[in-house]
């Protein structure tokens, strides 16, 4: 019979690749969704008819509880939250609700319903902020620099107390940055290579961004949906960093990004520092350690820093010349 999985935030960036991966490997796929008046679908577009939507809400316990018994869900991976960190600041209570204290709820769900569900909590490196150790691997301190960061906290340990407490195959991914061309324009990647596409097209002169010197271990969305696969494949559960170990800053995204459409003189296009895009408390440093995923999921990434930037404007340039009917 084949198994099946749910995934929370299945209209996000990981969500559609985590979904096709499981469809790979013959899962029936749930997704649980939240009821909106224009549906957000874009991203599971190419897949919506091989998927079952639920529709439902995590700060509503009935509606989770629902998903479970009509999914009859092997796997639970929680990607739902409130993620991109600026908001973070202007809607804490918000946040806390959706990136912390709706994965009690899921777990609590779990524990009720079927305790041999696996779960997979989506942790992030913003839990790190003001690293403590460099590079920073599951045995760092966390030091969180914004709500996001500390609901992410409370998520994570959370899912470390129901597995120790309850016995529960509960796992927490700490990924680092990890992008896409489904990344939302609002984070600071999208916009580079979006403005770039466009700048390369002629629809716009320059693009405002926060801080240049901000350095980030980026990765490709679809190479880390497989580590949380893999994860929830072990025998035992357990937390793992997901990275590359590389460092590029932000001001090397916007020289990489600007390379791949010709242009060199990058900075005559950039207004950099913008108050509009600068955080209240900077996380400016982070890079990851993976040795335990390589080691124990035999996980690596296979996408570099390079080729991210490229699929990302390439795909950007497409999307403009689509959208604005350039042949």
């Amino acid at each position: 019979m084949a198994k099946k999985a749910l995934i929370t935030g299945i209209t996000g960036q990981d969500g559609p690749y985590l979904a096709e991966l499981l469809l790979e490997k013959g899962y029936d796929v749930f997704g649980f969704v939240r009821r909106l008046s224009t549906p957000n679908i874009g991203n599971i577009a190419d897949i919506q008819d091989k998927i079952h939507l639920l529709s439902g809400d995590l700060l509503d316990q009935g509606s989770i509880m629902d998903a479970l018994r009509v999914s009859e869900a092997d796997e639970v991976y929680n990607l739902g939250a409130q993620s991109f960190v600026k908001a973070s600041w202007e809607q804490p209570v918000l946040t806390g609700e959706f990136t912390g204290i709706a994965v009690t709820r899921v777990l609590e769900a779990i524990r009720h319903y079927n305790k041999k569900i696996r779960f997979y909590q989506a942790s992030s490196s913003e839990m790190f902020g003001k690293v403590t150790e460099t590079p920073q691997k599951e045995t760092t301190r966390f030091y969180p620099r914004s709500p996001y960061g500390v609901a992410k906290v409370y998520g994570h340990y959370i899912t470390v107390n129901y597995r120790e407490s309850y016995d529960m195959f509960a796992c927490s991914g700490i990924l680092f940055n990890h992008e896409s061309p489904r990344r939302g324009i609002e984070f600071v990647t999208r916009k580079i290579t979006n403005a770039v596409a466009k700048i390369s097209l002629g629809l716009q002169d320059k693009v405002e961004l926060g801080n240049l010197d901000a350095k980030r271990d980026w990765g490709f969305s679809k190479d880390y949906v497989e580590a949380m696969w893999l994860m929830l494949q072990q025998d035992e559960p357990d937390d793992y960093v997901i990275a590359t170990g590389e460092t590029h800053s932000v001001q090397e995204f916007v020289e990489e990004a600007f390379r791949v459409v010709g242009i060199q003189d990058w900075q005559k296009h950039v207004l950099a520092n913008s108050p509009a895009h600068t955080r209240p408390a900077e996380v400016d440093y982070l890079i990851g350690d993976y040795s335990k995923a390589k080691e124990k999921l035999g996980w690596s990434p296979k996408t570099s820093f390079k080729e991210l930037v490229r699929m990302m404007v390439e795909a950007d340039i497409e999307l403009e010349k689509k959208h604005h009917h350039i042949i």
